[in-house]
């Protein structure tokens, strides 16, 4: 159930009358270039693969590009599990369709540049980073379906703010972890097969399920399906708190979810747990949590807005005088998915 917020990747083209992609980052101050005639899947293990990985995947689908020139600027902080390089990806990926005269179809856009960041950035993601940065809506959580990929938008409260806060610290496990753990996931799905025909994935697996037929389980992978099957649940509960506009319930939830994510998933970290023992304490929150891939990163927070300019200041005054780092903390109206400006 991903929100989009407002910080954003802005991005600049205009068209060359060769077939070459020359990028420049204004966060990384560099170009880089690629023939498309040439464009590969061969990742460089550079920033500029999202770029090229897309515009790959896009060449091979049937959209051919014509060469751009492109210059790329963000405010989405990197590597803190907040989606910049589906961003990038979704950015760049529909500035090229637009110069190439191409009208945008935003699911296939989306599962484009899933298929980029499989290939070249080496992250097996699923689809709601990209989903969310194609589909969403202002003042809207989405209820993603990635199955079926359809989706339903919840109205979020306007007396609710999203406080996102940045620990500050990025764990380098955090990627090799992330495919670690879907690996993990796959094989509970494989052993659950023998006694559960018809399971493709751990969605089709009940929490009652996991109980009667888990005991043949290695205790890692037990626990590794224990927290997708329980947080797809919680996923259903929160829409329906939601939707009865009982934000102390979706709050509550919210901390069993980094709970699970801690204990069952193991992907939190002494930064992200402290993070949110701190919001738990103070008045005005209703729940907070990991978010991203773990391992650092950031925590989003629900808070009752009037609250939302006080939570920061003393939260980011607690976690540095008990971490030793100071966070940055981010007050965010929700926002639109992908889209194009006008330089008028």
């Amino acid at each position: 159930m991903p929100v989009a917020i407002d910080l954003s990747t802005l991005v600049a083209i205009s068209t060359r009358v060769d077939r070459k992609l020359v990028v420049r980052s204004e966060n990384y101050d560099e170009a880089r270039e690629m023939e498309l005639d040439r464009i590969g899947s061969s990742p460089a293990g550079h920033w500029s693969d999202a770029v090229f990985g897309v515009a790959a995947v896009l060449e091979r689908t049937g959209h051919r590009l014509r060469g751009a020139n492109l210059l790329i600027a963000s405010d989405v902080p990197i590597g803190a599990g907040l989606s910049s390089s589906a961003a990038v990806e979704v950015a760049c990926g529909y500035a090229l369709l637009e110069a190439a005269g191409f009208s945008v179809d935003l699911q296939a856009l989306a599962l484009a540049c899933q298929k980029a960041e499989h290939e070249f950035l080496g992250t097996r993601c699923g689809i709601m980073d990209q989903f969310i940065c194609c589909f969403a809506r202002e003042g809207h959580a989405l209820l993603l379906d990635t199955r079926l990929l359809e989706c339903e938008y919840l109205p979020l409260p306007a007396e609710a703010s999203v406080v996102v806060c940045n620990t500050m610290v990025r764990h380098e496990l955090a990627a090799s972890e992330y495919n670690a753990r879907r690996a993990e996931c796959e094989a509970g799905v494989r052993a659950l097969r023998g006694s559960l025909p018809g399971v493709r994935a751990l969605r089709d697996v009940s929490l009652a399920g996991l109980e009667h037929y888990g005991g043949t389980l290695a205790e890692k992978i037990l626990k590794r399906c224990r927290h997708v099957i329980s947080e797809n649940e919680r996923v259903r509960a929160a829409a329906r708190a939601l939707q009865r506009h009982d934000l102390a319930e979706f709050g509550r939830l919210m901390g069993e979810s980094h709970r699970s994510l801690r204990d069952d998933y193991e992907v939190s970290c002494r930064e992200l747990d402290v993070m949110v023992e701190l919001a738990g304490a103070l008045d005005g929150v209703y729940g907070a949590r990991m978010t991203g891939g773990g391992f650092g990163g950031c925590t989003v927070n629900l808070v009752r807005a009037e609250k939302a300019q006080d939570f920061a200041r003393v939260i980011a005054g607690q976690y540095e005088q008990t971490i030793g780092r100071k966070p940055d903390i981010y007050i965010c109206a929700t926002a639109q998915g992908v889209e194009e400006l006008s330089s008028s």
